[in-house]
């Protein structure tokens, strides 16, 4: 079932998620999971379960870039959506594109790297 029109990972998105998928095996089919269900509810169905918010402050204002907090993974057991996995990813409406920029763990860094958005989309 395709919901968007384009999915992108970005390099440095795929080196975060293998990164990371040694350390939490189910992460990949989770991933699938998450983009099948929380972005199609959010950008789709515009229906918001305060898991998804867009990053205020950045250099540029579009695409829009967005910071999902409520990534459910089954390696974290017990956790739910609180799980501790940020997604940044731009989404592209007028193209119904996303773009994954980052994935990680809050455990391991506390916030996105501004540095690494901006690089990518400021113009």
């Amino acid at each position: 079932m395709t919901i968007f029109r384009e999915i992108s990972r970005l390099p440095e998105f795929e080196k975060d998620l293998k990164k990371l998928s040694k350390k939490f095996g189910s992460l990949p089919d989770d991933l699938e999971i998450f983009i099948q269900a929380q972005l199609n509810l959010y950008h789709k169905l515009q229906i918001d379960n305060g898991g998804i918010f867009r990053i205020p402050g950045l250099s540029f204002s579009t695409p829009p870039i967005f910071k999902a907090k409520k990534f459910a993974c089954r390696a974290l057991r017990g956790r739910g959506g609180k799980s501790g996995i940020r997604v940044i990813y731009a989404y592209h409406e007028d193209e119904d594109r996303i773009d994954l920029i980052e994935i990680y763990f809050k455990g391991d860094k506390e916030n996105e790297d501004r540095a690494r958005i901006n690089a990518i989309y400021k113009k």
